[in-house]
């Protein structure tokens, strides 16, 4: 079940954004007079699942969700019509058009993406706020995301206090900022002191290697009991609302996530668990269930440190939500320059790596959140000048607008093939790569 919410989480997701893109060349494309003879979400080779015909345009749904297109009279594109081009050009066709009214065409697909982003991020704003840790209500540190990062100087409990000579507000920013921003001069908290660490560029490696949210992950806190479950192994050993579990087998484990790592050595084992109890030290017998658990639930983090939240009115989401969509584009056109790392190169992914960033229940702000990054990234890979994309065709036009004569149809044609043969490989990768992964764990 939880797989097929996120399969319909990432399929509206996409439908929206490819409908929206495409009516960006499909609405200019009507105003200008030239006749756009299809118009299709997910592509139909052989045969389609809906679709019917209003005025000169077909409208339907294909059966390949692999996107979606706009097939404009006298244009070559994905559908290489080539006798079409044959024919004397017609007035209501594009090759007809002035090049500046082909221009607004072409990128106005990458626009309604750029500005649906931006949209989107002024919504969830609007709509629900912003949660966030303050970096400063860390009273505990935070624990490691890996052992490895011992070797750069960090340790359990430490806290990333400033990077690149900025102090880091929320929790969680740091990590950003190293791996996207390139920062690497960092100061830490560790037990009341501060302390400078410079990091060398091998950090972006194991970052992406080790697939590690940063270099820090969950927030400490103590490990106290707030109930135990009814017939469990905790009730069985007498364990009491308000003990804070410290140890396991004389191992330290005063924090629950210690306490998680621990136990999950002794499946369906007997434990000594150290406590305190009323402040004072208890050592109780206590089985371990084959699920790793003891049931029972600690306090909720929360009565350790405090999310905050900020509301935000209508007229204040607004530049603040297209910082946001500014941010994400920026960190994304940086974080390209990874795929030239190797260990950034194994972490491209197709549909099911992107169908994995939705949740697996229906939870709206993080889907809108999701299609908003999709529309963003949509907006750049779509502009970039590669022949078969809009940014391809934009880039023909610029020549044909400076030049003054646009390349032959022959020519066209030929970047056609040659930009659908990357596309076509690139996908291939990507998904087979997502198909590797699930092969091999």
């Amino acid at each position: 079940m939880e797989l097929l919410i996120q399969i319909s989480q990432f399929i509206l997701s996409l439908s929206i954004l490819i409908i929206l893109h495409e009516l960006g060349h499909m609405l200019p494309a009507k105003y200008f007079k030239t006749k756009v003879e299809k118009f299709y979400l997910f592509f139909d080779a052989g045969f389609s699942l809906f679709k019917f015909k209003k005025g000169e345009t077909e409208y339907g749904i294909g059966w390949i969700p692999l996107g979606g297109y706009v097939k404009i009279a006298g244009m070559i594109d994905e559908s290489m019509d080539k006798e079409q081009m044959k024919e004397p050009a017609k007035p209501w066709e594009f090759r007809s058009k002035p090049a500046w009214q082909r221009l607004i065409i072409m990128i106005g697909g990458v626009t309604v993406n750029l500005l649906l982003g931006f949209l989107i991020y002024i919504m969830i704003l609007f709509v629900w706020g912003k949660d966030y840790v303050p970096n400063n209500a860390v009273k505990y540190g935070a624990h490691l995301s890996h052992e490895k990062f011992e070797n750069y100087g960090f340790q359990d409990g430490d806290l990333i206090v400033e990077v690149g000579g900025k102090e880091v507000k929320e929790f969680g920013d740091a990590s950003s900022k190293i791996l996207i921003d390139g920062e690497r001069e960092l100061k830490i908290k560790r037990k009341g002191q501060i302390i400078p660490v410079v990091l060398n560029d091998s950090i972006v490696t194991d970052l992406l290697r080790l697939k590690a949210p940063g270099i820090f992950s969950y927030i400490r806190f103590p490990n106290v009991i707030d109930s135990v479950m009814k017939g469990s192994f905790a009730e069985i050993a007498n364990l009491q609302k308000g003990d804070s579990i410290v140890g396991v087998n004389e191992i330290s484990t005063p924090y629950f996530y210690d306490f998680k790592k621990e136990i999950s050595h002794y499946q369906s084992e007997e434990i000594d668990l150290q406590i305190y109890r009323n402040n004072s030290p208890l050592t109780i017998k206590v089985n371990v269930a084959e699920d790793n658990t003891i049931g029972y639930v600690p306090k909720n983090q929360l009565e350790y440190f405090d999310y905050e939240h900020k509301d935000y009115g209508l007229i204040e989401s607004v530049p603040i939500g297209v910082s946001e969509g500014v941010s994400t584009l920026g960190n994304y056109v940086k974080s390209l320059g990874l795929l030239f790392n190797k260990e950034g190169a194994k972490q491209i992914g197709g549909f099911g790596t992107i169908g994995g960033l939705f949740s697996p229940y229906w939870d709206w702000k993080r889907f809108w959140g999701m299609t908003a990054l999709l529309s963003i990234i949509l907006a750049f890979m779509n502009i970039l000048p590669i022949p078969a994309l809009d940014g391809g065709h934009v880039m023909f036009l610029v020549y044909e607008m400076i030049s003054g004569k646009p390349p032959s149809d022959k020519f066209l044609t030929r970047a056609q093939v040659v930009g659908m043969s990357l596309l076509l490989a690139l996908l291939v990768y990507a998904n087979g790569m997502d198909i590797y992964r699930w092969i091999t764990g």
